[in-house]
């Protein structure tokens, strides 16, 4: 199986701060996560002035009272701090990606050389942002919370109408409250999602804990995607629902675990780690007592026990009733060759 991508969403979680965003790369780093990614967005082409906030957003965040927009220009970084912080992640040897979020932003980016774009769940209906980034030709990850089955067919028809091929494109399953309710998870749906659409499948988690992305390795996504912070008790939209650094390295740990676990070829067979314990946990056939050359065999003077090393106890029945041909002693190993 190819190996899982992990992508640590360090998102907005840097608060405006590129020296703060400079410490998220650190620690992505310190976690092994193949990637690091940002958002990239210019407020006014996003934003309506009078937009409220979400109820999370409103929670998690100091000023109740703030706008959407006005929050959104605090979070902001400019270009010029995307092309530092790309350049910083490539000094630390972890790839750098970043959401954008308006065509000026996926224009920029694709300045960076991205490998794929990332395309959020809020965006998933937004044909002209389909358009223009299937336009670039590059592989592309799409977020799918808050959406349906027909709205992700849509969103496919649109990226495939405009140049890209279903190969390119995985589809991540994804709930985008945060954080999200166990119950309101369906983690099933990202095979549904697979089957349906046959497309490379994966998960963007907004729960709390590993767990849940943990599962989602061990049912077969191709991509993990999990927000992180450094300080979960920061101000801001997103820190609550998001891992500390510690957390971040478990949950790499857990998937590459996960990952070796499910690399098998399928067939139960004993394996290389395991086959030294078959004589030592298994038993077999030994005589429960001395006996002479012409006894006969009853079910009693066999015991069936460790080690395994003898003959199978599946072969118990062929050796009552049968004579001794020769001597044989207390937990000695039974043998065909003793009887006739």
């Amino acid at each position: 199986m190819s190996k899982i991508t992990i992508i640590a969403e360090a998102g907005v979680n840097h608060n405006g701060d590129i020296d703060l965003a400079k410490e998220l790369i650190d620690k992505a780093v310190a976690a092994k996560v193949d990637y690091i990614k940002f958002q990239t967005f210019k407020t006014e082409l996003n934003i309506a002035k009078h937009a409220h906030k979400a109820s999370y957003q409103i929670a998690n965040c100091d000023n109740k009272t703030e706008t959407q927009f006005e929050m959104g220009k605090k979070l902001e970084l400019s270009f010029e701090e995307f092309v530092i912080l790309k350049r910083y992640c490539d000094s630390q040897n972890i790839g750098f990606l970043s959401t954008g979020f308006d065509l000026e932003s996926i224009d920029f980016l694709d300045t960076l050389g991205m490998p794929f774009f990332k395309i959020p769940s809020g965006e998933i209906t937004n044909k002209p942002y389909l358009e223009h980034i299937a336009k670039k030709g590059k592989d592309v990850v799409l977020s799918t919370g808050m959406a349906n089955m027909e709205e992700i067919a849509d969103a496919l028809n649109v990226l495939e109408s405009n140049g890209l091929i279903r190969s390119q494109i995985t589809i991540l399953h994804c709930n985008t409250e945060y954080p999200t309710p166990m119950q309101d998870v369906n983690l099933l749906a990202m095979n549904h999602i697979k089957q349906v659409f046959g497309v490379k499948i994966g998960y963007s988690d907004h729960t709390k804990g590993i767990e849940v992305p943990i599962a989602a390795a061990a049912l077969g996504a191709s991509v993990i995607e999990k927000h992180f912070t450094l300080d979960r008790n920061l101000p801001g939209p997103d820190h609550k629902a998001s891992l500390e650094p510690d957390e971040l390295i478990e949950m790499v740990i857990g998937i590459r675990n996960i990952e070796l676990a499910i690399s098998g070829d399928g067939i139960k067979a004993p394996s290389s780690s395991e086959k030294d314990n078959i004589n030592i946990a298994r038993k077999s056939l030994h005589y429960s007592c001395d006996f002479k050359k012409g006894h006969v065999l009853k079910p009693e003077d066999i015991k069936i026990i460790r080690p395994g090393s003898g003959l199978s106890p599946m072969n118990y029945d062929y050796f009552i009733n049968r004579m001794l041909i020769k001597d044989v002693l207390m937990e000695q190993i039974v043998q065909k060759e003793d009887v006739k």
